[in-house]
C-alpha cells in the first residue's frame, strides 16, 4: 500500500507596495495556480480595493508589520525615493523572522538594502521590466551571500511567473541589464513610433500601420526566440541583395544605427550606476 504524500505547505508571500508591478506579479502566481498565500501592505486604501475587487483571495492591510507575520517571502515593490523609510521602518522584524527579501525597485543596491534591513539579510535584487504587466516579462536577478538554494529557487519561481529570468553573479551588472531589458521595451516602442509615421506618408491608415506594424514586431520576436539563428544571421536570410529590404537597411545603416544604440545603451547603463550611487 503507497504511504500518501504530505500536502508541501504553501509559501507566503509579502507585497510591500500594490503597484503595477506588483499586480502583475500576483496575476502571474494565480494563473500559474502556484502553491502560495498572498499578501499586500499599502497605504492607499484605493490601491487596496483594486486588489480587493479583483482578486479576494489576496490578503490586504495597510499594516506592513501586519503582512509579514509568518511571511517567507517580502518582495519590496516601492517606489525607490521611499525604500528606505520602509524598509528602515520593517527593519526589526526583519531581523526577528529572516525572511527572504525580494528588492524590484531600480537603481538600490543589495548593500544599501541590507544595511537599511539591519544586516545580514537574503536579498535578491531584480530588474524587470514592463512586459512583466502581460507575463512577457525579463528579469535579470542577483542573489546576495545569504540567500540559500531553496530561497534562490523562490524568487525565480516568482519572477518566472511573468516572463523569463537571467541570474547574474556580479550585481553591477543589473546596470546593463537595466540598459537592454529594463529600458528596452522603449527603444522597440520607439521603433514602432517612427515606422508608424513613416507608414501614413506611405499612405495607409493609422489603424492599418499599428495593426502591421505591432504583428510584424511580434513575429520577429518570436522568431529572434525560437530560432537558433542570431539576429544578425536572421537578418541576412531575409535581406535579398538589390531587394526593397537592403535599401531599407542601407539607409539605417548608413545614419550610424549600431553607434546610436551602443550610446544610448551607454547612457542607461551610466545613468543607472549614477542612481545605484546616490541611493546608496
Amino acid at each position: 500500500m503507497d504511504t500518501p504524500k504530505l500536502a508541501q505547505k504553501p509559501t507566503t508571500i509579502t507585497f510591500i507596495g500594490a503597484g503595477n508591478m506588483a499586480r502583475s506579479l500576483i496575476v502571474g502566481l494565480l494563473q500559474d495556480q502556484a502553491n502560495v498565500v498572498l499578501r499586500v501592505a499599502d497605504p492607499d486604501e484605493h490601491q487596496l480595493d483594486a486588489i480587493r475587487k479583483h482578486w479576494p483571495e489576496v490578503t490586504t492591510t495597510t499594516d506592513n508589520l501586519e503582512a509579514m507575520q509568518g511571511a517567507d517571502v517580502v518582495v519590496l515593490a516601492v517606489k525607490p525615493q521611499i525604500m528606505r523609510n520602509v524598509t528602515e521602518n520593517i527593519a526589526s522584524h526583519a531581523q526577528l523572522s529572516r525572511p527572504l527579501f525580494v528588492s524590484i525597485a531600480a537603481g538600490i543596491r543589495e548593500e544599501a538594502l541590507n544595511r537599511w534591513l539591519g544586516g545580514n539579510q537574503a536579498i535578491v535584487r531584480c530588474m524587470p521590466n514592463t512586459p512583466a504587466l502581460v507575463q512577457a516579462g525579463a528579469t535579470g536577478l542577483y542573489a546576495n551571500q545569504h540567500v540559500s538554494d531553496s530561497q534562490r529557487s523562490a524568487a525565480e519561481s516568482l519572477l518566472r511567473a511573468v516572463g523569463i529570468t537571467v541570474w547574474f553573479d556580479d550585481e553591477t551588472k543589473l546596470d546593463a541589464v537595466t540598459a537592454i531589458s529594463g529600458s528596452g521595451p522603449a527603444y522597440f516602442f520607439l521603433v514602432m513610433e517612427a515606422m508608424q509615421a513613416a507608414a501614413e506618408q506611405l499612405g495607409l491608415r493609422p489603424e492599418e500601420a499599428h495593426l502591421l506594424i505591432v504583428q510584424t514586431a511580434l513575429g520577429a520576436a518570436k522568431l529572434a526566440l525560437e530560432s537558433d539563428d542570431l539576429p544578425g544571421e536572421l537578418r541576412q536570410k531575409v535581406t535579398s541583395k538589390g531587394g526593397t529590404t537592403e535599401a531599407a537597411l542601407n539607409v539605417l545603416t548608413s545614419g550610424g544605427l549600431h553607434d546610436l544604440f551602443a550610446q544610448a545603451l551607454q547612457a542607461a547603463a551610466s545613468r543607472s550606476h549614477e542612481l545605484a550611487a546616490a541611493n546608496s
